[in-house]
């Protein structure tokens, strides 16, 4: 007789047995693989092909190669492009001259940040700073952008497209960054800018990331215990928005939030240096100098398109403030509290959660990471016709042994590009969600076509003996954002690299991601994929329901916010003559106009917005990129997610032309309408519109 405690674990190790079977035979192959822990390939001939493919990099040693390299092939393209007996188009020349950079220079600041061992992230450091000395040079070499110039203005010695006029128009627009163009008095004055900017902003983005020190004994005994403290002293590191005490959040809020002189120094020193770059360079604003070539061309484009916003989304905020002021009241037993800047996003939280009728853990079966690969792929093969194909990799390819690669394949045109999936968390890899372009596509002289490998990084928790990675709702939209980047570089079919896939204007380079956004938030899409990871049964439309409206309570609020923001980014880098005496009293006025939560006294929200480093005049990018992609998926998508003629006609028009074709004219052309402050307005409108209708019935039921 076997013990009742024996005969358990028999019956456990069985059921665990018919658990895994039953994954292996329900999933599709790709689905199996991505639920299945990476395994690294076992090398038996010690052979290595070097990282992603590239013989040079079997060591670490490969870098120094082939910056060295890249700058001998730089050297012999320069000669070629200002030799009077040139026999190609300019252009051609000077992609080759990026392509050849941007191959080390892409893929050694990838290797970089995400490689785990450091004689690679060092030697790639290395490549990185050999590089930009290489493109330093190139910036100064005003013979090389003499010829480049000559052809803009008065066309080339061989015939020449409008797609060639744009791209050398792009290449010109970045040589003049540098002030190659202007005086040589002025151009030492753009190179010592262009410096100071780059340490100011070094300077205030770790300041902004910095806890504020506040004396123990001005902080309310009743929530004391809320933030952490050394000795007399305590450390307040974030806004607590999640805290269910509301004199927690304020203190949070107040206490981050407190004016820094140092901060307020460093954006106003950053502030007036970008002002004089621009004017040194010919610009009114240094808006006017970020925006050109941007899909809406101008500030004043972006100004009207935020008045229209805020005129329109006065109404709609204020109604979801009120519902946040009632749930406020209710929660305190206090019929006199008002809802408070500090209080939004915690509220927003909450009534998402009461919308679900469930945590969001409770969705987590229903998303696999195997399954929502399998969503993606059934999508793509049902708009493009292509198939994302779990490809074995070779020994030394991969730089961590937890990496997938997929190859991107068409139904008839073949292999279009590599995805490698560097999707789960490890020691020392940066904590960020995005998409790294290692190789654009480009066509070669041959007449071949360069492949796009591309890297999409993620930070998933690994797969466990227990079963495979579980995605929350917000982690789903997330590899749907990361893998529409991806597919604008897989799909792109551009003649030049630099204008391949994602290398286009900011305000459009969001477009194919965001849309993949909206894929992602169809019970029509997901059906096709939400099942239990163990019982394969598939999550209830009620459940879906509730996932997808909850996605877009409170959206008038928030995208209030979103207006204030890039607002603000506006002001600041729009005319000082209407800016105020500091960044605060600028800030104070933006908020009364465009937002519906007034300014709370003695706080500087701006001095921890990071964004206005990298961002600088460019934060409306997101909204502009929603309203475009918002417009795309009420054209084309709404009434069918799997539409293959409007799937095929978005591929053409739009994502295969990358940066190749002026975004304006790619959008206008594709959505046949003019792009207006109006028009760009009125889809985000009708869609929140549209959403809140959803959810008022969603709320009754």
């Amino acid at each position: 007789m076997f013990s009742k405690p024996y005969a358990v674990k028999c019956w456990l190790k069985h059921w665990q047995q018919q658990q895994r079977r039953q994954l292996v035979t329900t999933w599709t192959p790709l689905a199996t693989a991505f639920n299945s822990p990476p395994f690294k390939r076992l090398n038996l001939t010690r052979n290595e092909v070097g990282l992603l493919g590239m013989m040079e990099l079997r060591t670490h040693e490969g870098f120094y190669l082939m910056r060295e390299n890249a700058s001998n092939v730089a050297e012999n393209l320069i000669k070629e492009a200002t030799s009077p007996e040139r026999k190609r188009k300019i252009v051609q020349i000077f992609d080759e001259l990026s392509d050849s950079l941007c191959k080390v220079a892409d893929l050694s600041e990838f290797i970089r940040i995400a490689h785990p061992q450091a004689k690679y992230m060092q030697a790639a450091e290395d490549a990185c700073i050999s590089i930009s000395s290489t493109v330093e040079h190139l910036n100064t070499h005003k013979e090389l952008y003499s010829a480049l110039s000559r052809v803009v203005e008065t066309g080339d010695i061989v015939p020449t497209t409008e797609v060639d006029h744009h791209v050398a128009k792009l290449f010109l627009f970045d040589f003049e960054q540098s002030g190659i163009h202007l005086k040589e008095q002025e151009r030492q004055k753009v190179v010592r800018l262009n410096d100071y900017i780059l340490q100011l902003g070094q300077k205030f983005m770790h300041g902004a990331s910095q806890p504020t020190a506040f004396p123990r004994g001005k902080v309310p005994e009743v929530i004391r215990n809320y933030f952490p403290s050394e000795g007399d002293t305590i450390l307040v590191s974030g806004l607590y928005t999640s805290s269910t005490n509301p004199q927690a959040r304020e203190a949070a809020y107040r206490v981050f939030l407190y004016p820094s002189e140092k901060q307020e120094e460093l954006l106003s020193d950053m502030i007036k240096c970008r002002h004089a770059l621009a004017r040194t360079c010919g610009f009114e604003t240094y808006a006017h100098r970020a925006l050109k070539a941007s899909t809406v061309e101008k500030p004043e484009m972006v100004t009207d398109f935020i008045d229209v916003l805020t005129k329109e989304l006065k109404p709609r905020a204020e109604k979801d403030f009120r519902t946040m002021e009632n749930m406020k009241r209710r929660e305190c037993g206090n019929s006199d509290v008002t809802v408070a800047v500090w209080d939004t996003p915690y509220f927003t939280s909450l009534m998402k959660r009461n919308a679900l009728n469930a945590s969001a853990d409770e969705f987590l079966p229903y998303f696999s990471l195997g399954g929502c690969m399998e969503g993606l792929n059934n999508l793509l093969r049902s708009l493009y016709g292509i198939s994302l194909q779990n490809t074995l990799m070779e020994p030394g390819e991969s730089w961590h042994n937890d990496i997938y690669k997929l190859s991107v394949v068409h139904e008839k045109e073949g292999l279009l590009g590599y995805i490698y999936c560097d999707f789960f968390e490890r020691e020392n890899k940066p904590n960020q969600d995005c998409h790294f372009t290692i190789r654009g596509g480009k066509l070669m002289s041959d007449g071949s076509y360069q492949l796009p490998v591309v890297v999409v990084m993620l930070n998933l928790c690994q797969a466990r003996w227990t079963g495979p990675t579980l995605l929350t709702p917000s982690r789903v939209d997330n590899l749907f954002h990361e893998m529409g980047h991806a597919m604008h570089s897989m799909l792109a079919r551009t003649e030049y690299q630099h204008v391949t896939g994602t290398r286009c204007s900011t305000d459009f380079a969001e477009v194919p991601s965001v849309l993949m956004e909206y894929f992602a938030s169809d019970p029509r899409v997901l059906r096709t994929f939400a099942r239990h990871f163990q019982t394969h049964k598939p999550m209830s439309d009620s459940m879906l329901q509730r996932l997808c409206n909850s996605k877009n309570l409170f959206s008038a609020s928030e995208t209030q916010l979103q207006v204030f923001y890039s607002a603000l980014d506006q002001a600041y880098h729009g005319d000082p003559k209407n800016q105020g005496d500091n960044t605060t009293e600028t800030l104070r006025q933006i908020q009364e106009k465009h937002y519906g939560l007034p300014y709370v006294e003695d706080t500087a929200w701006q001095l921890r917005f990071s964004h206005l480093v990298g961002y600088g005049a460019k934060y409306y990018s997101y909204l502009i990129s929603k309203s475009i992609a918002s417009h795309i998926w009420q054209t084309y998508f709404e009434k069918n997610p799997f539409n293959r003629e409007a799937g095929e006609k978005y591929r053409c028009e739009v994502l295969s032309h990358g940066g190749g074709v002026p975004s304006r004219n790619l959008v206008a052309n594709f959505l046949k309408c003019d792009l207006t402050a109006e028009s760009l307005a009125k889809s985000l409108i009708n869609e929140i519109d549209a959403n809140n209708e959803k959810i008022e019935e969603l709320l009754k039921t």
